[in-house]
């Protein structure tokens, strides 16, 4: 489905609070831009007009998705909502022709996400998954050195994210940190499914281990601190069919926030791409350390460029996020979190409110990125 025109494609945003804010901001660059105009807001309760602000006109304000695209005739739906929404929201908009930007994760389990991408499929649109990490240039920069044998054969794809959030980070909506809603729907927002997914997606992408086929075993331990239902301090090692070792060490409860990266282990060097900076560094036998730093393609930029010309390759469309999902998955499946003991963790003060830290967690992380161990074989005292 091509778009010829180089006018101003519509765009219903569905979630313009939370992180749907970024939204905002981005449609109002690329309305100034002319790429877009905002057609229409699917919220519970309208957005009042010091949250829109200014540059982004009088946008259609309603509760019903689907009403909203017949009233507007949107062609782009941006999805920022709820997890467990996601799959239904994606087909309403395919089932009225629209084309897709779907926060991340896509969906809380593997069937909801093949009945959604079978049905968007079915419809003959597009669909882009917001791993926004998958825009950077770096990744085929990074793809060239792999490639190019700069650090000779590749051992293993190691990834470390720790972060702090203050214990009202789990209140900042219904459904935060919950592994399944009242009713029982899946929701699954864990730290290694949601806030660090970056981490385990841009992992699994620099293995060339994207797809759901490429993956062969994932092994999970999941502990938490916070009093919630779902993972906030969790380690994965999936190996893929080729038998290589992605292992991903990630927190919310960290001494120190940090900037998460991937490293890329060979027997001749070493690797680490900090993702949400687009920074690389490149560490090799007989060379000095080679810093580089990338630009970046903005995922609806991407789709939009893809709908005017089909030559242009979708960046993050379903499929590409098909291993993940088997880490999704295997996270929804697996026993709930073990929780950790009170002599494991403290309590610190923060801006909104205290947050609950892991002694030692932040060294725990890099050594389980490093060594491509799990927390338990690196001797964390509460893991096992």
């Amino acid at each position: 489905m091509t778009t010829n025109s180089n006018s101003p494609l519509p765009v219903v945003l569905v979630g313009a609070r939370g992180h749907g804010r970024w939204h905002l901001r981005n449609l109002r660059r690329l309305t100034a831009s002319g790429a877009v105009t905002l057609a229409g807001i699917c919220e519970l309760q309208p957005l009042t007009a010091e949250e829109l602000g200014e540059g982004l006109g009088a946008p259609v304000q309603s509760a019903d998705l689907a009403e909203l695209l017949e009233r507007t005739g949107a062609r782009i739906v941006i999805i920022c909502t709820p997890i467990h929404t996601h799959a239904d929201l994606a087909l309403i908009a395919a089932g009225a022709g629209a084309h897709i930007l779907l926060e991340k994760p896509p969906a809380p389990s593997l069937a909801e996400f093949r009945r959604m991408a079978d049905g968007i499929a079915a419809a003959g649109v597009r669909c882009q998954i917001g791993f926004q990490s998958l825009g950077s240039h770096a990744l085929p920069y990074l793809r060239g050195l792999i490639d190019g044998g700069a650090i000779g054969h590749v051992n293993g794809y190691g990834a470390a994210g720790a972060w702090v959030r203050e214990e009202a980070y789990w209140q900042r909506a219904p459904w935060g940190g919950l592994r399944r809603t009242p009713d029982g729907r899946d929701v699954v927002d864990g730290v290694l499914t949601n806030p660090l997914a970056h981490a385990v997606a841009t992992a699994l992408h620099l293995a060339g281990a994207d797809r759901a086929q490429d993956v062969d075993t994932v092994e999970l331990e999941l502990y938490r601190v916070n009093d919630i239902a779902s993972d906030d301090t969790s380690a994965a090692r999936i190996t893929t069919r080729d038998g290589t070792r992605v292992v991903t060490a990630v927190t919310l409860a960290a001494e120190q926030p940090g900037e998460p990266y991937v490293e890329v282990h060979g027997e001749r060097g070493r690797i680490t791409f900090w993702y949400k900076q687009d920074r690389v560094l490149l560490e090799r036998e007989g060379h000095e350390p080679e810093y580089s730093d990338h630009g970046r393609t903005d995922l609806l930029e991407n789709l939009i460029a893809h709908l005017r010309d089909p030559a242009t390759a979708l960046l993050v469309p379903p499929e590409r996020t098909g291993a993940f999902m088997r880490l999704v998955e295997a996270v929804r499946t697996a026993p709930e979190p073990r929780v950790l003991p009170d002599a494991a963790w403290h309590t610190e003060p923060a801006v909104q409110g205290p947050r609950r830290v892991i002694d030692g967690v932040d060294a725990l992380t890099a050594a389980g990125a490093r060594r491509l161990a799990l927390y338990s074989e690196l001797g964390a005292p509460w893991a096992g």
